[in-house]
């Protein structure tokens, strides 16, 4: 059924505009992102609208604008919840909209509390320790090396090869660089020495399903040993993405496991994208969640997967908004959140 679609993103080049640096701005959207996902959409049959970052969102709510759904890749500027500030409004307006819930949102932006729940949950995940001040490093009970990183910061934002701590006595600096770069607590792992992979997913709750897994092999021209900000950022010189299939590795199998997994115990919706690492002994552990993924066609891992898996860019827009589709009202979705 066709349906009339907001789009609700932050534009990487407006913010850039306003002053804001480029580390500021790298977790928001290209203008070619949006320009994608519009004509995947208006390829599917549907009518778009572009709305923008959550305050224009707020505005258009207010003179009375309402859509069957919202595709929603707003990352929002502000606050630890962030990325839960564009889902609230809509939740408010009982109006639909792709990915996870306020909740989700605000949960899975702090790594801290996200492994928390985790942990608590069963699945497998490495030891960790939330650093509130410099002086709380000498609280971490676990051996190093170590890998340190701020709380509440996705894109590989903060992490530099000075991530990998080797000495106890060396945690409280790392942590203070930290704290005053970003303003916020630090996450401190066990360095993981491992392999490192990214799944995906598409799907919410029961049908939810596992896309694909990819590997990620840092180049000779990358920064050693850290899938670093800046790695991330020029990936096209510096990693090659290989996908491993779960039938023929069994290490694979049980990533996918694991990630599917803490896809559930979170109730992540729609489609998103994990990472996960191997300790020294080869076993996967989950290290990220990312129910917000990058979703531009050809430089984010999602698509990355779908393109290596040979699955079209529309084909991923139309099953995240065949999932999404379900919690429309008028189509007989939930009163609610729940």
């Amino acid at each position: 059924m066709p349906l009339t679609i907001g789009l609700t993103y932050d534009l990487r080049s407006e913010y850039l505009a306003e002053g804001f640096s480029e580390e500021e701005t790298a977790e928001f959207d290209r203008d070619d992102t949006v320009a994608a996902v519009d004509a995947a959409l208006q390829a599917l049959g549907h009518r778009t609208e572009r709305i923008g970052h959550g305050r224009k969102l707020a505005a258009a709510l207010v003179a009375g604008r309402r859509w069957d759904l919202v595709f929603n890749i707003a990352e929002g500027l502000y606050g630890i919840g962030r990325e839960a500030q564009v889902p609230a409004l809509l939740d408010m307006y009982r109006i639909a909209y792709t990915f996870s819930d306020p909740l989700v949102m605000s949960l899975t932006l702090h790594k801290g509390m996200t492994k928390r729940v985790i942990r608590d949950a069963g699945v497998p995940t490495a030891d960790f320790f939330v650093a509130e001040t410099p002086a709380d490093a000498r609280s971490v009970a676990f051996a190093g090396p170590y890998f340190v990183k701020p709380a509440a910061e996705g894109t590989g934002k903060g992490v530099t090869p000075d991530s990998i701590v080797r000495q106890k006595a060396d945690l409280a600096v790392a942590c203070r660089r930290l704290i005053e770069a970003f303003g916020q607590p630090v996450i401190i792992e066990p360095y993981l020495p491992g392999r490192e992979f990214t799944t995906g997913i598409v799907g919410t709750g029961a049908s939810a399903r596992v896309l694909g897994t990819i590997e990620v092999h840092l180049l000779e021209t990358a920064e050693p040993g850290v899938y670093s900000y800046l790695n991330k950022e020029e990936c096209e010189s510096r990693v090659s993405y290989t996908l491993r299939r779960p039938a023929e590795d069994p290490v694979v199998a049980e990533a996918e496991a694991v990630a599917m997994a803490a896809w559930r115990a979170l109730g992540c919706r729609d489609a998103g994208r994990l990472d996960l690492r191997c300790d020294k002994n080869g076993r996967p552990l989950f290290m990220e969640v990312n129910p917000l993924a990058g979703i531009h066609p050809e430089h984010s891992d999602l698509p990355i997967i779908c393109s290596q898996l040979g699955v079209p860019y529309q084909k991923l827009i139309a099953w995240i908004i065949e999932s999404a589709a379900a919690r429309i009202p008028s189509a007989g979705g939930s009163r609610g959140p729940f």
